[in-house]
């Protein structure tokens, strides 16, 4: 069972950089395309990112696109997601998920019913 761990969401102010972190527990990433997403209160889970099994290949949302970077690394087993330029709508609870590489490119589509694993989620608020 593939349990994803995600951190590095806090309180930040306009302008702030952070960095996320998604690890996982008893398992290990290498045959996982991951990504990222995002929901707020009253909102729909908003898909931010995607990275595929090798880190070869990603997807970054028009939404977020020239702000945000993600990244996946095997020597640490963890995806991260660089966010620059943070903006008060940029507050929600931030997600990571993953699908096995057998499903071929199914993560680059950004669907949450795309992805088999999520995280509990990491909290990311942005002060004005």
């Amino acid at each position: 069972q593939v349990q994803l761990v995600e951190s590095g969401g806090g309180l930040v102010q306009a302008g702030d950089s952070l960095r996320l972190s998604c690890t996982v527990s008893g398992g290990t990433l290498r045959h996982y395309a991951v990504g990222w997403f995002r929901q707020a209160p009253g909102k729909e889970r908003e898909f931010l990112a995607g990275i595929s099994s090798t880190g070869g290949a990603s997807r970054i949302a028009e939404s977020v696109k020239g702000r945000f970077t993600i990244s996946k690394y095997h020597i640490d087993d963890t995806v991260y997601l660089q966010m620059n330029s943070l903006k008060p709508e940029d507050t929600a609870n931030y997600y990571c998920a993953a699908v096995h590489e057998r499903e071929g490119t199914i993560w680059y589509r950004g669907e949450a019913e795309s992805y088999e694993y999520w995280g509990q989620g990491t909290q990311v608020t942005v002060s004005s």
